[in-house]
């Protein structure tokens, strides 16, 4: 049935088309990628895109279109991975907090309150001053940045849930808590987490490519799409492909994933269903 929906909904398709594109491409960059995108080649710098090299060079020789097609892989392993790191504190915890109240409720949402009374950038520039520049950093400040918007989502959901009649049948029959949060109050909340997932993946990398523009995030010569952006701004009246082009990257991953949110959360919204 969901399949079907799928199916029919022409932009959740299209998110999903966009997203395999990005993935594939990015995972599939060694065999791709016709140079070596830390290779240096003076002879070569700042030319435009022709056949050898697709989206020209910059200013030390280096290929754009390899160093675009490995930055992807940077952006995406940050995107993803921090939004799993926070899928997992936020969610248990949302589902403690929600499912038993009291206290422990008061504590957590005090907490998640205080995270998200920060915007999103500032907070996590903020973490990467503290922690300084490396994969590692960024990962850990996207992935507290997220922690309270997973934790609202789960907590809100599992407060109409623990209500509902077949929670209060497991308690009667001996279900302890951990096996009723697991089995049956969790599994009723992952229509909103797919989509909450899938957008905050398209911030992720969006915020990750500020970061390194910015030099807080993926130290150079490694390369990500922000700072080979960050690279390119000084030549942008001279070479503007240094920019376009990892910009267009960013561009067409963040539509991506948001397109497909807003295509899954269509299909997944109860109102329409038949």
């Amino acid at each position: 049935m969901l399949i079907k929906r799928f199916k029919k909904n022409k932009m959740a398709v299209l998110g999903l088309a966009i997203v395999l594109f990005v993935v594939l491409t990015s995972l599939t960059a060694s065999f791709v990628a016709p140079f070596n995108p830390l290779k240096l080649s003076l002879r070569n710098r700042i030319k435009a895109p022709s056949d050898e090299n697709f989206f020209g060079t910059d200013h030390f020789g280096r290929d754009i279109f390899s160093r675009v097609l490995y930055g992807g892989r940077v952006s995406l392993w940050v995107g993803v991975s921090s939004v799993a790191l926070a899928a997992i504190v936020g969610i248990l915890l949302g589902s403690v907090g929600g499912y038993f109240g009291g206290r422990i409720d008061y504590v957590i949402v005090l907490i998640m309150d205080a995270l998200i009374s920060f915007p999103v950038l500032l907070l996590a520039i903020g973490m990467m001053a503290v922690m300084g520049p490396g994969v590692k950093n960024i990962i850990v400040a996207l992935a507290l940045v997220f922690i309270p918007t997973y934790g609202r989502v789960v907590r809100g959901s599992v407060l109409s849930i623990r209500q509902k009649e077949y929670i209060e049948a497991a308690r009667n029959a001996g279900s302890g808590h951990l096996k009723i949060i697991f089995l049956h109050v969790l599994p009723n909340t992952m229509a909103p987490l797919i989509v909450v997932t899938t957008i905050s993946v398209a911030n992720a990398i969006l915020i990750e490519a500020v970061l390194s523009f910015l030099g807080l995030g993926v130290p150079p010569p490694a390369p990500s799409w922000g700072n080979i952006l960050s690279d390119g701004r000084n030549f942008i009246s001279q070479a503007p492909w240094l920019t376009i082009f990892p910009g267009l990257a960013i561009t067409l991953s963040v539509l991506g994933f948001n397109t497909l949110g807003d295509g899954l959360r269509d299909v997944l919204d109860p109102k329409l269903k038949q």
